[in-house]
Formats: structure tokens, sequence, C-alpha cells
């Protein structure tokens, strides 16, 4: 098995790419969660609070939300090299 990177797959993105990547998945989903269940978790502690939202959110951020702007990277960054 060969765990070589094919010749016409992108880089990693820079570390700036990333912390722009995640910023861009963190931020739209933890609105989300807090305008959906911010009225249920009001009456929660904020320790509380916040171990349930980034429960819910981590998930969400890490097996759909950045699955699909790693795939839309690669999409700009064929653009752009075709």
């Amino acid at each position: 098995m060969s765990t070589s990177i094919p010749a016409s797959a992108p880089k990693p993105p820079s570390q700036h790419e990333l912390a722009l990547m995640i910023w861009l998945a963190v931020t739209p989903t933890l609105l989300v969660i807090n305008l959906v269940l911010g009225p249920l978790l009001a009456v929660l502690p904020l320790v509380l609070r916040t171990i349930v939202v980034v429960t819910i959110a981590v998930p969400i951020v890490i097996y759909a939300v950045m699955p699909v702007l790693h795939k839309l990277r690669r999409g700009l960054l064929a653009r752009r090299a075709a």
C-alpha cells in the first residue's frame, strides 16, 4: 500500500489558510447553535452551557464543515492551476 501523495494533489493548507478555514467553519456553526439552542441553554451555568455547545459544534465542524471547505479549496487550487 502506497502512502505517497499523487503529483496532482494540492499541498496541505498553510498555517494561515488553515486558521482561516477553521474560523470560517467555527463562527457560523457556533452562531447557529447559539441562535437555535440559546434560549434552552440560558438556564445552565456558563461552564456547562459551553461544554454542551462545544460538544455539539466540534463534530459538526470536523465531520461536516471542514471537509466541504477542503473540497472547495482543492477546487479553487485546481482552477488556478488550469
